[in-house]
């Protein structure tokens, strides 16, 4: 496991207590259903992780960018505030 990906993980799963997986949280960044279901995972990935960091660990996974920007605008909306990956 990369840096930046140990990194991702801490942030996301500390606070919330859970144990998502590098492959699990790939998958809910680029799911639409994420943001409606107040996935909180996947909120911390994109309120609480630097740019540059959301940038490598989506590249590291191989996610879809177009995917996990529309889950952040969805996320941004809900929010009421930007979010750094939303178009």
């Amino acid at each position: 496991m990369s840096k930046v990906t140990a990194q991702v993980l801490a942030t996301v799963n500390g606070p919330y207590r859970t144990r998502q997986s590098a492959q699990q949280l790939a998958a809910l960044i680029a799911d639409p259903s994420s943001a409606p279901a107040h996935n909180a995972a996947a909120f911390a990935f994109f309120s609480e992780i630097a740019t540059d960091a959301q940038l490598a660990f989506i590249a590291e996974m191989d996610v879809d960018e177009a995917k996990v920007k529309e889950v952040a605008r969805q996320f941004s909306e809900m929010a009421g505030y930007p979010l750094p990956l939303a178009p």
